[in-house]
This record gives structure tokens, C-alpha cells and sequence, in this order.
């Protein structure tokens, strides 16, 4: 009498649990690279201490080291700054606004942001800076 039964080798591997994990690589990496696009890059001073303005309404102006000016990630002029920043106080009255400003950009472009917006009257003002180390 024979009382083991003969069982055959694995001839497949189970390839489910890596598939699981690719998946979830894959779904970390989408979420990381899009949580990176924030905007344009500039090199901004440092301060002492920083306040964050991390509301859905803020609107983000930045003025890059060879002084072009930026609404959100669009490139505009003063004027067309101003317009829109116009028909965005229209809509939200009481919205906060970020400047970022390169630490190496002109000051006199950065004060014409500046009057721009107290020209439309936004009152919720905010200069972007980093934090020293130390």
C-alpha cells in the first residue's frame, strides 16, 4: 500500500502579491508627482518665522529672477494683473493674496505687483519667505 500520495511540484509562481504591490507603487508615484506641481520655482528669502495662507482661494503672484510676473503658473503683465485680479475680487471680495518673489528680482517690478494689488483694493496680503535654518 502506498500511503503518500505523490504530489506534483509548484510548475507556477503566484504572481497576485506583486501585482498588489506594482499597483500601489504605481498609485503612490501618480499622487507624489502631482503633489510636487505647485507652481513656478523661485528662490525666495529667508525670515525668521513664516505664516502659511494654504487656502483654496489664494491666489499666488510671483515675480522670477529676471522679473517676469506669474498669476498662479500664467504668465502676465501688470496690466492684465490687474484686470484679473479685478474679476476675481468681483467673484470673492474678501480673497487673501501670496507674493513669491526671487531674491535676486528687481524690487521695483516687485513694488509695481505690489500697487497693482493696492490699486484693486485686496486688503489679505501675504510676502512669501523661507524659514532661516538654525
Amino acid at each position: 500500500m502506498q500511503a503518500q500520495s505523490r504530489r506534483k511540484p509548484y510548475d507556477e509562481i503566484n504572481i497576485t502579491p506583486m501585482l498588489d504591490l506594482a499597483y500601489v507603487l504605481l498609485i503612490i508615484f501618480i499622487i507624489m508627482t502631482t503633489a510636487a506641481v505647485q507652481g513656478i520655482k523661485v528662490n525666495v528669502p529667508k525670515a525668521s518665522s513664516s505664516v502659511s495662507l494654504a487656502k483654496p482661494t489664494t491666489k499666488a503672484i510671483t515675480v522670477d529672477s529676471s522679473g517676469q510676473v506669474y498669476l498662479d503658473t500664467y504668465p502676465v503683465t501688470i496690466d492684465e494683473l490687474e484686470s484679473q485680479l479685478r474679476s476675481f475680487k468681483a467673484v470673492t471680495p474678501d480673497f487673501p493674496v501670496v507674493i513669491k518673489g526671487d531674491r535676486v528680482s528687481q524690487y521695483g517690478r516687485i513694488m509695481e505687483v505690489l500697487d497693482a494689488c493696492g490699486r484693486v483694493g485686496i486688503t489679505q496680503l501675504g510676502l512669501v519667505s523661507e524659514r532661516a535654518k538654525g
